[in-house]
């Protein structure tokens, strides 16, 4: 069953958040786990962002966590965000195009 991963949080450093995503990306080409990323601002707090990052299972998101790259850009995006981030584990239950 498809698992998601959201991740709410605010930054000021929108373009070194960007810059790190970018990074993870290329560190974990061939090994991550995760299938699909969509990254979204709110549109009535430009600081504020709500990501989703889509994997096959929690097995595979929980193996995805524990890749090195994944540890690293974890600890640098702590350092760019101001405030938490809330994290939302989330399995799907019915997916369909309408």
């Amino acid at each position: 069953m498809t698992f998601i991963q959201a991740m709410d949080y605010a930054t000021s450093n929108p373009k070194d958040m960007e810059r790190l995503f970018g990074e993870w990306e290329q560190a974990t080409e061939g090994k991550r786990a995760a299938k699909r990323i969509v990254r979204t601002k709110y549109r009535d707090d430009p600081d504020r962002y709500f990501d989703l990052v889509f994997f096959d299972s929690f097995e595979t998101a929980m193996e995805n966590s524990e890749l090195q790259e994944t540890q690293e850009f974890a600890e640098k995006q702590r350092s760019l965000v101001d405030g938490d981030i809330t994290y939302l584990d989330l399995e799907v239950i019915e997916e369909k195009q309408v």
